[in-house]
Parts: C-alpha cells; structure tokens; sequence
C-alpha cells in the first residue's frame, strides 16, 4: 500500500507539471494580442489628455490675451492729457516731421521733436503760448492751433520760426495779433475777439510773401493798415467796421495805381455803406456790393 502512494502521486502530479508551460504561454499570446489594444487604448487616453491640456493652455493663452486686450481697450478709452508727463510721440502721433496732437485735451504745447516741421494740434486746451516753445525749433513750416482756448500769446514766440509759412489760430480767444514771422503766406485769425487796437500798424507790413489773410468773425472796427501788395485774398466779413479811406487798399497820391494780385475781399456783415466810399476801391480788380451779404466781385 505505501509503494502504491508515490506512484499514484507521480500519476497524478507529473502531467499537470508538463502541461503547465502551455498554460503560461496562452497568457503571453492573450498579453501580445491585449497589448496592442491596451497601447492603443493608452495612446487614445494620452491623446485626450493632450488635447484637454493644449485646449486647458489655449483657453488660458485667450483668457491671458483677453485680459491684456481688455486692459488695452481701457488703456485707450482713458484719453491723455499733458499730465501724463509721455513723451510727445507717445502722447501724440509723429510721422516724418509731423506731429498730430489732435483733440486730446492738452492744455500747453508739448516739447516737440527738434526736426519738427508741421505740427497740427487742433481742439484742444491750449490757454497760452509761450517763447520757450518754440525756441529751439526752427524747423517749422505750419502750424495749426485751430480750435483752442488761446487767450494769450508772449512777445516772441514765432520770433524764431523764420521757415514758418503758414499759422492758424483760428477759433480761440485772442484780443490782439502777436508779431508774426517774416515768411508767412497764410494766416488765419478768423473767429476770435481781436479789435482793432490789438493790431499794430505795421503788424503785416513787412509780409512780403503773405497771399492769404482770414480775420472773419473778430471785433475789428477799421481795415488793418499797410497790407502787404502780395495779398490775393482778405477776409474781413462779420466785423465791426464802420470807416475806411482811400488808402485802405489803395494810395489817394497816385491814381494810376492797381492792385494787381487781390482777388477777393469779403466784407459782408459789416455796418458800413461801401457806396459811400467810391474812391477806397478805384484801384482794386474786384469790388465787394454792399446790398447783399453775399460777396459779389465787379471787374474793371
């Protein structure tokens, strides 16, 4: 009985001790097989992460870029004033030799670039122009001022600008002309308050290149004297003037004498009778009629 044990051990145990390589190997080609699924399964979950990431970093990156435009956007709606203490070209617009301050609520003129040579700052605050501001710039050849509250010009500050052909100031507060620089073609004061008193009399005498002359809507009471022979065109229209002589535009001592470059005068809106004043027109090519408050031209 006890030889019949081991063998009936040995029966029984040894197959199941051959067969079970078998058995392992039926795992390891379920593992291969499993493995591509698994790799592809993994793949696709590591895809997905990918993507949540890149998607989680774009919508950060459109919320950073969002925030940063948002800040821009309030940036700009904020408008710059000359407290800011910016340099010009930041506070302004420079752009080969031209500096736009336009309607950005700055209050004195800003320092300007030394090659400045057009600069236009319209509809602002400007109350008062200085000497210092425009003493080293002599670059200048325009300069628009239009639509400021200018009350104040110092002695002198166009002094410098001997390129300075045309000025405007037009629109502000003026009651009296400053000196202005010798080679001007075009000045405009329409629309101010100057009166007769706050010209000089020689203040356009010396302009011998002065061809356009705006002094509309003001407070004058009389003709500037000794206007320049190379005006073309004078506007008077709208003011107070009440007398004029024969020397106003033309000289009483010599009647053969014709103001040949004038082309247009308006003094509609004045309270003056021209018809009274035949001879203050005789040597003129246009004439403006005193019946209408359109201007209306006689040649002769």
């Amino acid at each position: 009985m006890k030889t019949l044990q081991p063998a009936f051990f040995l029966f029984v145990f040894v197959p199941l001790v051959k067969s079970a390589p078998p058995i392992q190997q039926e795992p390891f080609k379920f593992y291969d097989y499993d493995t591509d699924v698994t790799m592809g399964s993994l793949i696709h979950q590591d895809y997905e992460i990918q993507s949540k990431d890149i998607k989680k970093d774009a919508t950060n990156v459109s919320l950073d870029t969002a925030l940063r435009l948002q800040g821009d956007d309030s940036e700009r709606s904020v408008k710059p004033t000359k407290d800011t203490n910016l340099p010009t070209c930041l506070l302004c617009v420079c752009l080969s030799g031209s500096v736009y301050c336009e309607e950005i609520d700055i209050e004195a003129v800003p320092p300007l670039p030394k090659e400045t040579a057009y600069l236009y700052a319209r509809f602002n605050k400007i109350k008062r122009i200085a000497v210092s501001d425009f003493a080293d710039i002599t670059t200048l050849r325009r300069i628009d001022f239009s639509g400021n509250r200018i009350e104040e010009i110092e002695d002198g500050a166009f002094a410098k600008l001997l390129l300075l052909e045309e000025l405007s100031l037009a629109e502000n507060r003026l009651v009296k002309l400053p000196v202005l620089p010798p080679k001007l073609t075009t000045f405009n004061a329409n629309q101010n308050r100057i009166k007769s008193r706050g010209i000089k009399a020689n203040a356009f005498k010396k302009l011998t290149n002065l061809a356009y002359l705006y002094l509309g809507h003001n407070a004058l009471e009389s003709v500037p004297l000794n206007l320049p022979e190379s005006l073309r065109i004078l506007h008077l229209q709208y003011n107070n003037i009440t007398t004029i002589t024969d020397d106003t535009f033309c000289k009483s001592n010599n009647t053969r004498y014709i103001r040949t470059r004038m082309d247009e005068i308006r003094m509609e809106g004045n309270p003056i009778l021209l018809a009274k004043h035949v001879n203050a027109f005789s040597c003129l090519r246009t004439l403006p009629k005193e019946d209408t408050d359109i201007l209306i031209f006689f040649y002769i």
